[in-house]
C-alpha cells in the first residue's frame, strides 16, 4: 500500500488525482433550479428540448413554466403542497417541475401498481392529479373514490407536437395505450388547466427556499420495500453540477436521447433530464416508443449521449433490424446504471460497440435515489469489470464502513458503502427510516448508509458487489456478482449469460441459499454445464438449483429477481 495513504478513503480521497485539481474550483451554486438552468443556457432562443419533430426553446419552456405555475395556483395548489404527476418524460413535466418550485410546492411521482399509486395520492392529501389521457375509467374511479381526488388533469401525448410528425411505430404504441378512457366531471384537459391560470389574479410566487421539498419519487421496490425519497432544488443541483461535463464535446452540441424511462425515477429527473438541460445539450424526449422499438429510435436519432439501462442495450444487441455494418461512431459515451453488470455482460456489450465502430469504452456508474441518483463517474483509465463502478464524483466522498456503524474500514476491505457530500436526499417520508439511512457521524458529516456492500482500492476505484449480508448456513457469504463472475470467467462452453439469486433459507432463519439462472446456447442443457459450474465456485457457493431460461427476465428494466423470488416462494408452498 502507498505509505502516503492513511488507509481511510474519506481522508485520503485518492480518486481526486483523476480530476487534476479541478475540485478546488468547484462550488455547488446556492440558487433555485430555475436560476441554475437559466444561467447554464447560452442562448434562450436555442432549442432546449426536442419532442417528436417539435423544438422547444429555453424562452418557450420558461413561458410554459410560468403559465403552469399560475394554473397550479388557480386550481388550488399552494406552498408546501404535494402535486401528484403520473406523466411520462414529456415537456410538460419539466414545466410542472419549474412551476412547482415557483409556488413552493413539490411534485410527487410514482410508477408502481394502481393500488400503490392511489396510496401515494392518499398520503399526499392532494385533490388534483395529473395523468395522460389514456388513463382508464377504472383508474380514474380509483383515484376519485379511494383517494378523494376531485379533478384529474389529462394530457395527450400529441399535445406538444403533431401526430403526423411521429413515426408509425411510435403512433402504434400510443394507440395501444388507449382503452376506455376516463371521462366525467372530474376530468379536465391540459389546455383547460392552463386557461384556468390565465384567469387567476392572485399571488403566484412563494418565498424562495432551495432546501424545501421539490421532487418526491418512490424507489422501484426491486431490492426492498418501495420508499418515498424527497429531494430539494439544492440536492438535485448538487448532483447536476458535478455531472455537467459528462458527454461534453468541444466542436458539437451533443444530442442527448431519453427513451421511454419515466420521471417517476430520481435518476431520470436528475441525471437524464436536468443534466443535459444544464450543460448545453439538446434533450430529445422520446417517451412513447415501445421498449422493443428502442433500436429504431436509436438509429433514427443517432444520439451522442444515450443514458440507458441493462434491458435497453440487450434489445439493441439482439435487434434483427440493425444492419451489421451500422456505424455507431456517433455515440460519444456509453454506459448504463440501474444494476451491476457481470464480466460476461460487459465483454459482450463492449464487443458489440466495437463491431459497430463505437470508440467509447462501456462503463457503469453507481448511485441511488437517496443519493440524488449518481455517486460515481466512469474512470476511463481503469478497466470495467469485477464490480468496478468508477470513482466518486468530484465533490462526493465515498467510504466503506463496518455495516451499521461509523467504523471506517481500510482499502480493499468489504463493508457498507456510505456517501457524504452534495446530493443526498432530504429524507424519506417517515422519520424512522430517514434516521436509519442518514446518520450524523463523529466527523460532523451526515453520511448516507446505502446498504450496499463493496470496497475501495488504493487508487480510489469503487467496487459494488451486493446488497445486504447473505450468509449460508454452515459458513460462507454469498455475493451474487462475485459468484456470477466466477462462472462467467471460467468460460464454460454453452453458457451465454448467467446470474445468481440469493433467497431465504426456509430451514435456517436468517440464512440464504444460492440459485443460479443460465441462458445457454442452442442444444445445451443444464446437465452439460453442471459440473463445470460447480468446479468454478467455492463449496459454499454451489447453487441448490440451476435453472435454464430462454433469456434474462426484466422487471422495472432490472433483472427480475423480484419475480423469481416469488416463484421460489410459491414453489416452496
Amino acid at each position: 500500500m502507498n505509505t502516503e495513504l492513511t488507509g481511510k478513503a474519506s481522508i485520503d480521497r485518492p480518486w481526486l488525482k483523476f480530476y487534476q485539481g479541478v475540485v478546488e474550483h468547484l462550488n455547488v451554486p446556492e440558487c433555485t433550479l430555475r436560476e441554475y438552468l437559466t444561467k447554464s443556457c447560452d442562448d434562450v432562443n436555442i432549442p432546449a428540448v426536442h419532442y417528436y419533430g417539435t423544438d422547444i426553446s429555453w424562452a418557450e419552456m420558461l413561458v410554459k413554466a410560468d403559465r403552469a405555475a399560475r394554473a397550479l395556483k388557480a386550481i388550488g395548489f399552494n406552498e408546501g403542497d404535494q402535486i401528484p404527476v403520473f406523466f411520462r418524460s414529456v415537456p410538460e413535466f419539466i414545466a410542472l417541475l419549474l412551476a412547482a418550485e415557483t409556488i413552493g410546492a413539490s411534485l410527487l411521482c410514482r410508477d408502481n401498481t394502481l393500488e400503490e399509486n392511489v396510496e401515494a395520492v392518499v398520503k399526499s392529501g392532494a385533490k388534483v392529479i395529473f395523468a395522460h389521457d389514456f388513463l382508464t375509467q377504472k383508474e380514474a374511479d380509483a383515484y376519485v373514490k379511494d383517494a378523494g381526488v376531485e379533478h384529474i388533469v389529462l394530457l395527450s401525448p400529441y399535445h406538444e407536437t403533431v401526430e403526423a410528425e411521429m413515426p408509425e411505430h411510435v403512433k402504434s404504441h400510443i394507440r395501444s395505450l388507449y382503452g376506455t378512457s376516463a371521462q366525467g366531471f372530474a376530468v379536465m384537459s391540459w389546455d383547460e388547466f392552463i386557461k384556468a391560470g390565465e384567469e387567476y389574479t392572485g399571488d403566484v410566487e412563494a418565498p424562495q427556499d432551495i432546501h424545501r421539498p421539490l421532487f418526491r419519487a418512490y424507489t422501484s421496490g426491486s431490492t426492498g420495500p418501495s420508499k418515498q425519497v424527497i429531494h430539494s432544488a439544492n440536492s438535485m443541483i448538487g448532483i447536476v453540477y458535478q455531472m455537467t461535463f459528462y458527454g461534453a464535446h468541444e466542436s458539437i452540441r451533443p444530442k442527448w436521447l431519453l427513451t421511454l424511462l419515466p420521471p417517476a425515477l430520481v435518476a431520470v429527473v436528475v441525471s437524464m433530464i436536468l443534466v443535459p438541460l444544464a450543460s448545453n445539450k439538446l434533450l430529445i424526449l422520446d417517451p412513447f416508443c415501445d421498449v422493443f422499438d428502442i433500436d429504431l429510435e436509436f438509429m433514427r436519432y443517432r444520439p451522442n449521449c444515450w443514458p440507458h439501462i441493462p434491458m435497453f442495450i440487450e434489445i439493441l444487441m439482439k435487434s434483427p433490424r440493425m444492419p451489421k455494418d451500422y456505424d455507431m461512431s456517433h455515440l460519444l459515451v456509453a454506459g448504463a446504471g440501474c444494476e451491476a453488470f457481470n464480466n460476461g455482460q460487459i465483454r459482450r456489450i463492449q464487443q458489440f460497440l466495437n463491431d459497430h465502430n463505437c470508440k467509447a469504452a462501456y462503463a457503469s456508474a453507481y448511485g441511488q435515489s437517496e443519493a440524488g441518483s449518481n455517486c460515481t463517474l466512469p474512470c476511463p483509465v481503469y478497466p470495467a469489470g469485477d464490480g468496478n463502478i468508477g470513482i466518486p464524483m468530484p465533490l462526493t466522498t465515498l467510504a466503506v464502513f463496518k455495516p451499521g456503524t461509523e467504523e471506517e474500514l481500510s482499502y480493499n476491505e468489504l463493508g457498507e458503502l456510505c456517501k457524504t457530500g452534495p446530493g443526498n436526499m432530504l429524507g424519506y417520508d417517515d422519520e424512522e427510516s430517514t434516521k436509519k439511512a442518514l446518520k450524523l457521524h463523529s466527523d460532523g458529516q451526515v453520511w448516507l448508509h446505502t446498504g450496499d456492500l463493496g470496497y475501495i482500492n488504493e487508487e480510489g476505484i469503487v467496487f459494488v458487489l451486493t446488497r445486504g449480508n447473505s450468509k449460508r448456513f454452515g459458513g460462507g457469504r454469498l455475493i451474487d456478482l462475485v459468484m456470477e463472475n466466477r462462472v462467467i470467467d471460467a468460460n464454460i462452453d454453452g453458457i451465454v449469460d448467467a446470474f445468481f439469486l440469493s433467497a431465504p433459507d426456509d430451514n435456517h432463519e436468517g440464512y440464504f441459499l444460492p440459485y443460479l439462472y443460465v441462458v445457454l446456447k442452442d442444444g445445451y442443457t443444464v446437465e452439460d454445464i453442471h459440473d463445470a459450474v460447480y468446479d468454478a465456485l467455492e463449496l459454499h457457493e454451489h447453487p441448490v438449483k440451476i435453472t435454464q431460461l430462454p433469456e434474462r427476465p426484466f422487471f422495472h428494466f432490472k433483472t427480475n429477481r423480484v419475480g423469481l423470488r416469488q416463484e421460489l416462494k410459491s414453489a416452496a408452498n
